[in-house]
């Protein structure tokens, strides 16, 4: 047992102070210093310094790991030019991300706060990187392929890739399953793919109506994606539309990610299943998508929750930058209640649409701890300075054990 006695304590609701936490692997009461050196006589006491503030640990629910070589190898302003250059670079980027640059970019999101990631992986490379990182991580396996006649294949490989990620036996790992997007995977994979997530019970996540492209090739058939897919894969035709994607996860709430295109009678599809959103603003601007509407999303009572993407489409992997740009992207909404929700929107919304027991600091949740160093006593305005001034994070736990600091 330990506790942690810090200047203030930032939860969901309310600023905190002369609070002291008592912890294991979960929260066990939060109560003044004195109550708590009372009923847990031999814990450990861990004294903070002046202006000290404990929030709960960041998660990131959507990263690309096998991507992190990039840094000015793909093209960024147009969607259409940003997937050619993947195409035309993806061997290179691959096999030069070996394991250590992999640990680089998980080190880079620990460093920033991240306790707990969703890595959304391809072909498997990052298992052993993310099986070993000091974050929880839910493990979505990716599968992709809208050939049928390569359907058994793909899917023989993604099982492969289930099965491997399966046997990771520690705490706080999590295999799901993610489907690429509705115009890279056949119906036919999607279904089969479903019954496994339905009969295992597991997290599930898929791309969605991220660009102009996407949409109109999806519903018309023509477009920029008309070119790509007659030259890469000899397909006239979209192997679905948007009605019947979205018909594969009815009753099963999805991480959906970008979203940026959708429409009033897609975004109640979304509202009516309890999606979630996951809203990568960085990414969406560096490959020319647009800004989503977070109005549109409050107005039908979808969920959303901010996340980095991967470094193939962003130059950081860190959240509180992440969250500063949204901030400035959706100049229209008041800017403190903003903060306040994309805060929120990174560790109680991110663990609740990923079934986790973390994301608050609360008597009951994981010890998944943040300690940031303020420079001043903290006012009515802190969540933005949180997202505006890059505070220094002094200590983390994870599931109650100390991963960072002294």
């Amino acid at each position: 047992m330990k506790i942690i006695n810090p200047n203030y304590i930032y939860t969901t609701d309310t600023l905190l102070e002369n609070q002291a936490i008592a912890f294991d692997k979960t929260i066990q009461k939060i109560a003044p210093l004195s109550e708590l050196k009372e009923l847990y006589k031999e814990a450990q006491v861990i004294e903070l310094g002046e202006n000290s503030l404990v929030m709960p640990g960041l998660i990131n629910a959507h990263v690309h790991l096998e991507f992190s070589a990039n840094k000015e190898t793909l093209e960024y302003g147009d969607f259409l030019k940003w997937l050619y250059s993947v195409i035309t670079n993806r061997e290179d980027l691959i096999s030069s991300c070996d394991s250590a640059c992999m640990k680089k970019a998980v080190d880079m999101m620990l460093e920033s706060g991240i306790t707990t990631y969703g890595a959304v992986s391809s072909h498997g490379m990052d298992l052993d990187v993310a099986a070993s990182s000091a974050q929880n991580v839910v493990f979505f396996n990716e599968l992709i392929g809208s050939q049928a006649v390569m359907a058994d294949a793909l899917f023989s490989d993604f099982l492969q890739r289930l099965d491997a990620s399966k046997t990771v036996k520690r705490e706080g790992f999590y295999p799901a399953v993610a489907i690429h997007s509705p115009y890279s995977v056949h119906p036919i994979l999607i279904q089969k793919a479903m019954q496994i997530v339905k009969n295992e019970a597991l997290k599930l996540s898929a791309h969605f109506l991220e660009s102009k492209a996407e949409k109109e090739w999806l519903e018309k058939n023509e477009g920029d994606f008309k070119e790509f897919f007659t030259n890469f894969l000899k397909q006239d035709r979209s192997v679905t539309d948007v009605k019947e994607f979205l018909g594969h996860f009815d009753d099963m709430p999805t991480l959906m990610t970008h979203v940026v295109q959708a429409d009033e009678e897609e975004l109640k599809a979304l509202s009516k299943s309890k999606h979630t959103v996951v809203h990568c603003p960085i990414s969406n601007r560096l490959l020319g998508n647009g800004a989503i509407s977070l109005d549109d999303l409050d107005r039908h009572g979808i969920r959303w929750i901010c996340a980095t993407d991967g470094l193939s489409s962003n130059y950081t992997l860190n959240l509180f930058e992440e969250m500063k740009i949204a901030l400035f992207m959706h100049h229209g909404a008041d800017l403190l209640p903003l903060a306040k929700r994309l805060i929120k929107s990174v560790t109680k919304d991110a663990s609740d649409a990923l079934g986790l027991n973390t994301g608050e600091i609360k008597e009951g949740k994981n010890a998944d701890i943040l300690v940031l160093d303020l420079t001043s006593k903290p006012n009515e305005q802190l969540p933005l300075h949180l997202l505006l001034h890059g505070y220094n994070v002094s200590k983390i736990y994870i599931n109650g054990k100390q991963v960072k600091g002294k």
